[in-house]
């Protein structure tokens, strides 16, 4: 079965989506505006990308680039992030497209083949902070893309959505639909990871009752609409096992072979059941989706950080994406939301202190942890 395309956004659509924003919004930019941005920088804005900045213009955050007014240094240099992040990690980290040649031995000629690659892809045009929209004349229903070098998470299926999830918590329950086959790439199996994939933290239990505690978990973000990979519910099956934990139906799940994988999820679904976690899973019975729930796996996730578990980075990204967007941006997270941010900034990445600003992020997360819970503001 196809996925729908979404409708194109249209200017009385972009403004209602400009009033949950909690910016300011400036006059829209006329046609004439819009043609000379694109001439000045030489890109072209997706059809929905256009419509939003004709219906207004966000100002008053440095987060919003400011197509009128800005400094166009910033501008050009914000275009050029995502295209200077992927020749970054071909130079450090090794990385090769799979859709380029061979990479040459000398890395002068890999940065010059991979430059040469990068010049031919659609552009990424800069929506709010470090958030991408594909830059291609006359398309619409693009993904939102968060790109930092060849970290690229998919933060919504389309401009709607990305704004109604980043800033009101409140995602589309469509599966997100890739437009542009580079940047594709990275979401799909490259080095970036989606957070609205499989949660990447390392199995951790060592008794029967942090065994139930993962089986637990992975049942709320079932609850929330995440995905989990079948080798990721025979495992935390296997361990609880391996642990004593004894339901009839655990031995099933854990002894899945690979080309059984397709079990697994039914499985899961009967031993939650059987263990009676099912009944202990909270209710979703107020006006945020999910709020006790997303607390609670908040909770585990800087559990995971904490414990080693669970990247800070990719923990950072995860309770940033599924915590503090979907809880309406509560104050008690915006601490570790910032370190996250400060993890993922350009110039941390460019001086090389990523490191020092992970133990940031744990730092923050021990002392969320230590603390009344849900945090206090």
């Amino acid at each position: 079965m196809t996925t729908p395309s979404p409708a194109p956004l249209t200017v009385e659509a972009a403004r209602r989506l400009q009033g949950v924003l909690r910016a300011e919004i400036g006059p829209g930019l006329s046609e004439r505006e819009l043609d000379a941005v694109e001439a000045r920088f030489g890109f072209t804005f997706s059809a929905d990308h256009r419509v939003f900045l004709a219906a207004g213009l966000p100002l008053g955050s440095s987060r919003w680039p400011d197509w009128r007014n800005g400094d166009p240094e910033d501008l050009a240099e914000r275009l050029a992030r995502p295209v200077e992040g992927v020749l970054f990690d071909v130079e450090h980290n090794g990385f090769w497209h799979p859709l380029w040649p061979s990479r040459p031995a000398e890395t002068s000629d890999a940065l010059r083949v991979a430059r040469a690659e990068l010049a031919t892809v659609p552009r990424l045009i800069p929506v709010y902070a470090h958030r991408y929209l594909p830059g291609t004349a006359g398309e619409s229903g693009h993904p939102v893309l968060s790109v930092w070098q060849t970290d690229v998470v998919t933060y919504g299926n389309d401009l709607a959505d990305y704004v109604h999830h980043e800033f009101t918590g409140r995602p589309s329950s469509r599966l997100a639909h890739t437009t542009v086959d580079f940047w594709a790439c990275f979401v799909e199996g490259g080095p970036g990871t989606d957070v609205s994939l499989p949660t990447p933290f390392t199995p951790y239990a060592t008794s029967p009752q942090e065994a139930l505690d993962c089986l637990r978990m992975l049942a709320l973000e079932r609850l929330i609409g995440r995905r989990h990979l079948p080798e990721q519910l025979v495992e935390a099956g296997l361990t609880a096992l391996v642990l004593d934990v004894g339901t009839e139906s655990l031995p099933l799940l854990a002894g899945l072979t690979r080309s059984e994988h397709e079990q697994a999820e039914a499985l899961f679904d009967r031993v939650v059941t059987e263990l009676g976690l099912c009944r202990a899973l909270p209710a979703d019975t107020t006006d945020l989706p999910w709020e006790e729930v997303r607390w609670e796996l908040v909770r585990w996730w800087l559990r995971l950080i904490v414990k080693g578990s669970l990247a800070p980075g990719a923990g950072g990204d995860l309770i940033t994406y599924e915590g503090w967007g979907a809880l309406a941006r509560p104050q008690a997270l915006r601490p570790l939301v910032d370190r996250t941010d400060a993890y993922n900034a350009w110039e941390a990445i460019r001086r090389g202190d990523r490191e020092q600003r992970a133990e940031a992020i744990v730092t923050e997360a021990e002392r969320l942890l230590a603390g009344p819970w849900p945090p206090q503001a």
